[in-house]
């Protein structure tokens, strides 16, 4: 078992948290999917066979598996952290004081296991215990409204946490539908025996920074992308922490246009190799970066500069090489949109991809990148691809000489 630890995006991947979906994207309707942040209404059992291979491959590589889902009930096999758990589901401003009393003395009776699935995958006002006396909220609430919001985003594991070397930062997730997440999330780290002395990098509470817009392009150099989901005040605020606790030298803040194509700065960019990145060809000459560096206890904010050249100087390398998503204009617009971009990496020079960006996988295989393909029609539903839904907890550092550029 090995400790937390993660210093960079393209180490040996040791240890990774997904989570395998479930109930909760049976809750996906016509009326909730914008409000939940779903293009489409996903076939389950379908997605839960793509998920299912995704995790095969990883374990196929050598990669513990741990599935979000078992952490959580274990975690909750803690007193506190069951408390925690039912305190953080029910909103007391939606339910009033009758029904959530109600429902948190039911909750606090259900198995581990049963109280995880509602956590999960929410629960509807028809669903409730039944109670004594009448109700306002129950009366005017429609049976399929939720009492409990589902948490189908939880898929993309990513999000809501990220390990920067022996700390794990806890996501201040920006949109509502995703905010619970982050407590879920806090309370597994908090009171699962397996990181019981992992540190904090970060908290739930601070400005809005989410792990997609986290990229470690190498030990003590992290990009940090700003537009839909982060904020200029959650990156900096994280960066003033990573250099409290010397977990960086220098932090990129990247501006990324604020779309729904491009939510996450790993939606455009991420590594594939020591000095090599795929990125979506429309913004490389576009993206710019600024420069945040500890100076005498301040900060030091220079640029901005060209992305890629600010990371190359912070990373002690000549250039950054940079693969394109796609083979014309069209193609890569196609093929970014279905996440080409948002690939993991098991270790150097390796990587999982979706099997359906058929182009940019061509270009990746083409530059001396290992593709592990993977099927993810049903799993992108959602807009996320293969780094979206995993969240490495250790990764093997790189060799002192293994950052040089080719």
């Amino acid at each position: 078992m090995t400790r937390p630890h993660v210093q960079s995006e393209v180490g040996p991947l040791n240890s990774v948290v997904l989570h395998r979906p479930g109930s909760e994207l049976k809750r996906l309707t016509p009326r909730n999917t914008d409000q939940l942040l779903f293009d489409a209404i996903p076939w389950v059992d379908r997605a839960q066979e793509e998920h299912d291979a995704f995790a095969e491959v990883l374990r196929g590589r050598g990669t513990e598996v741990l599935l979000l889902r078992d952490l959580l009930t274990e975690a909750l096999a803690d007193p506190r952290a069951r408390a925690a758990a039912v305190h953080a589901g029910l909103d007391e401003l939606k339910l009033g004081t009758d029904v959530a009393d109600s429902l948190r003395s039911h909750l606090s009776g259900v198995p581990d296991r049963a109280l995880t699935e509602v956590l999960i995958g929410g629960m509807t006002f028809e669903e409730l215990p039944e109670a004594d006396g009448g109700s306002l909220v129950r009366r005017m609430h429609q049976p399929h409204d939720f009492a409990i919001e589902p948490l189908p985003n939880l898929l993309f594991t990513r999000d809501s946490s990220v390990w920067i070397g022996d700390r794990v930062a806890i996501a201040a997730l920006a949109m509502p539908a995703r905010r619970r997440e982050s407590a879920i999330t806090d309370l597994i780290y908090a009171y699962h025996p397996r990181f019981s002395h992992a540190a904090r990098a970060y908290g739930a509470h601070s400005a809005p920074v989410e792990g997609g817009d986290v990229l470690l392009l190498a030990p003590g150099v992290v990009a940090i992308g700003v537009g839909e989901r982060t904020t200029p005040a959650g990156a900096e605020s994280l960066a003033r922490s990573m250099f409290a606790d010397d977990l960086a030298h220098t932090v990129l803040a990247v501006p990324i246009e604020q779309t729904r194509a491009s939510m996450h700065l790993d939606t455009v960019c991420t590594m594939v190799d020591r000095d090599a990145v795929v990125m979506y060809p429309a913004i490389q000459h576009s993206l710019h970066a600024y420069a945040l560096r500890p100076k005498d206890g301040e900060l030091d904010v220079s640029g901005p500069q060209p992305f890629l050249d600010a990371a190359a100087e912070a990373m002690g390398i000549d250039r950054l090489r940079v693969i394109d998503t796609g083979l014309d204009p069209v193609t890569a617009e196609r093929e970014q949109w279905e996440d080409g971009n948002n690939t993991l990496a098991l270790a150097p020079g390796a990587v999982v991809a979706y099997e359906r960006n058929a182009e940019t996988n061509a270009r990746l295989e083409d530059a001396g990148i290992e593709v592990l393909r993977i099927r993810g029609s049903e799993l992108g539903s959602g807009r996320g691809g293969p780094r979206c839904m995993s969240c490495p907890i250790s990764r093997a550092p790189l060799a002192e000489s293994g950052i040089t550029a080719t």
